[in-house]
């Protein structure tokens, strides 16, 4: 989490040097805000009421936890958005650190509506955009290098053909989507339940009386998740890591395990009581409503429904967010938050056993949901577990 007291985040009231350059990155990103600029204001290096204004105002843009904190992931996003198209050249090294930034955002984005590249719009200049980037250059008549510089940026801009949103860039997941068995056998699903950080519920565990934390209830349902595919054939990865230094490393370790869905399992806490219910997140902007992976949009869609339809709980909705344990690439993946240990509502239901094992239930057939041909699908809340092991018969 951003406001972990071990880590080198920028808070209000801070006083750093460090605070200088926040504000400097802040107003290349596109925040104006008035008393900002370091030139504005008596002493530059307090993190006073407005740079926390600023904080938060790009936090929202950026679909990233609003709190006004700078930590690693407000400070990544960050560093991503100093740099526009065209600004630096692009290069593909698989022996250096991959580029990232919202200039291989954009040119992602531009390369998929031209029809070159099919993969995650994630930021990340890998080798699936260099390969993109070589196939344009080759249609273009230039020399195929893969690097994206000013030639290939003025080229791009001088195609008659208008470039408009499009998620062209899905056309690929769809099909293999479709072509792929609906058997989970022989599929890798991560499961990565919270880490614990928050205040523990007034009730306890009905069945053990362990103090109903997120640790404990997330914990409890991935592993109810994990024994069911497990039993399915499919191998499961159990992502249970503590954030280090105040950075979540989660996404760094699914990535590891290449796997075929990613699934984050949370419980939300508010001083507010009244606070209930479940949500789902996927990789995505929220400001501007752009989907930037459809199949863990389709997978964060399926798993809310099932969990809504059979407990009964509030939907909150579905959301993008520019979260790292979202943005995978080439893997779909999912946030679930499944209540709020806050809401006595939300905690006595979560502290009943029988209640996450529904939940478990929900998301496992939502994952068989999600590889089902259309004609084979059942509507939500009807397919039974009995129904996934049809469609995953033993050896």
């Amino acid at each position: 989490m951003e406001n972990d007291a071990t880590d080198q985040s920028l808070r209000r009231s801070d006083i750093s040097r460090r605070v200088v350059a926040l504000r400097e990155g802040l107003l290349r990103a596109g925040v104006s805000m008035a008393y900002l600029a370091p030139d504005q204001v008596n002493n530059p290096n307090v993190f006073d009421d407005h740079v926390d204004a600023a904080v938060r105002t790009f936090q929202q843009q950026r679909g990233l936890m609003v709190d006004g904190v700078a930590g690693p992931e407000t400070e990544r996003a960050l560093a991503e958005a100093q740099f526009k198209l065209g600004s630096r050249r692009l290069v593909y090294d698989p022996a250096r650190t991959v580029l990232r930034g919202d200039d291989v955002t954009e040119l992602q984005r531009q390369l998929s509506f031209l029809g070159f590249y099919y993969g995650h719009i994630d930021g990340e200049y890998g080798q699936r955009t260099h390969l993109a980037v070589r196939e344009l250059q080759l249609n273009l008549g230039l020399e195929a290098t893969g690097v994206a510089d000013g030639i290939l940026i003025s080229a791009m801009e001088r195609i008659n053909r208008t470039i408009s949103p499009s998620q062209a860039f899905s056309l690929r997941d769809y099909e293999r989507l479709s072509q792929a068995s609906a058997n989970l056998r022989g599929r890798t699903i991560a499961i990565a339940p919270g880490s614990g950080v928050g205040a523990e519920a007034t009730v306890a565990d009905a069945s053990s009386g362990q103090p109903l934390t997120e640790k404990f209830v997330a914990s409890d349902v991935s592993s109810r998740v994990g024994k069911i595919l497990t039993e399915l054939g499919a191998s499961v990865e159990i992502i249970d890591q503590q954030p280090v230094d105040g950075s979540d490393v989660r996404a760094d370790l699914i990535k590891a395990t290449s796997p075929s869905l990613s699934i984050a399992i949370h419980c939300d806490w508010l001083p507010q009581p009244a606070a209930n219910g479940v949500s789902a997140f996927f990789w995505g902007r929220p400001e501007s409503g752009e989907v930037r992976s459809p199949i863990g949009h389709r997978a964060a869609e399926l798993i809310l429904k099932e969990v809504v339809a059979r407990t009964g709980s509030t939907s909150l909705g579905l959301h993008g967010r520019s979260w790292d344990i979202l943005r995978l690439p080439s893997t779909p993946s999912v946030q679930l938050d499944i209540g709020y240990l806050s809401s006595p509502l939300d905690s006595s239901r979560l502290a009943d056993p029988i209640y996450r094992q529904i939940l478990a239930d929900s998301i496992v057939i939502a994952i068989q949901r999600l590889y089902l041909l259309e004609e084979d699908d059942e509507p939500t809340g009807t397919l039974a577990l009995d129904d996934v092991l049809r469609f995953n018969p033993p050896f």
